[in-house]
């Protein structure tokens, strides 16, 4: 595949990276991860406002414009061709090169890569089994948690899941209160009203979270953020997963509790809402 980095489309085996980037040594980076539907991104302004908010949290100096983005999207698109144009992006941007040891000075020159591989929409299961993790949510390295290079705890969450992509890791909080999936924001509905972790748990604001939350709202649907022990999610009526490349997803099983799955009624009218959403000619935002 061809890949985009500082300004250059290389092919991705001769991609070269400084090994004086802070984003190596350091993990001083971050990241977003979307889908492209025949060629177009869906909420793309969301994920830029939260790439900005974390960019300035670690005080990485850089100009990126949507505009910008959606050009290097089209002529990755133009050189990868994937099949029916439906792709997964991943962007990155990085601190850039500097002197060893860490510094509190900010970073004036970020390496910033765009990588789009081909991605398979059947790939995505119809329905997941969630599994609590006995490893713990770590707790954010600063006011909130960044989609950031730092990915260990995550790294842990998914060697004890293992490679089954019918499944979804569970992490609960030190404090045994549900936190989020390994790749994943958690919701589910008991009664008339939709709950999911509040971002004081140390969870990532989802972009599939935000949007899940405010068409909700659209819908007259109460969402209750915060903070609730494990049994408060398995007593639920019906339960699923967010994020951006799989989208909605909803739970068949959560350890050993039963669950609607994809016969679950406001899951499945919420899926619907984003499938219209991202196919209309204008973006939902």
């Amino acid at each position: 595949m061809i890949i985009y980095l500082n300004g250059q489309y290389v092919k991705e085996e001769e991609a070269r990276l400084s090994p004086f980037d802070h984003g190596f040594l350091y993990g001083i980076g971050v990241f977003e991860t979307f889908r492209l539907y025949e060629g177009k991104p869906f909420l793309l302004d969301w994920h830029m406002d939260r790439l900005y908010s974390a960019l300035e949290q670690l005080k990485i100096e850089l100009e990126l414009t949507k505009s910008e983005v959606l050009a290097i999207l089209d002529r990755l698109l133009q050189l990868n061709q994937p099949p029916n144009l439906d792709a997964k992006i991943r962007l990155n941007i990085s601190a850039g090169s500097g002197e060893s040891g860490l510094f509190p000075e900010v970073y004036k020159n970020p390496g910033v890569m765009v990588m789009m591989n081909p991605f398979q929409p059947a790939s995505v299961p119809a329905e997941k089994e969630g599994v609590i993790l006995q490893v713990r949510r770590n707790t954010p390295e600063g006011p909130f948690r960044l989609k950031s290079h730092h990915f260990l705890n995550n790294l842990y969450g998914k060697r004890e899941l293992g490679h089954d992509a019918a499944k979804e890791g569970i992490f609960l909080t030190e404090g045994g209160d549900v936190a989020e999936g390994i790749i994943s924001n958690i919701f589910w509905k008991k009664d008339r009203c939709v709950y999911t972790p509040s971002l004081a748990t140390g969870i990532l604001g989802g972009v599939t979270r935000r949007y899940v939350i405010e068409r909700l709202a659209d819908k007259g649907i109460e969402v209750i953020q915060g903070v609730y022990p494990l049994e408060e999610l398995l007593s639920a009526d019906e339960a699923w997963m967010t994020n951006s490349v799989q989208g909605i997803v909803p739970f068949r099983r959560i350890g050993s509790t039963e669950f609607p799955g994809k016969a679950g009624n406001l899951s499945k009218r919420l899926q619907e809402a984003y499938t219209n959403d991202r196919t209309a000619a204008k973006d939902y935002i």
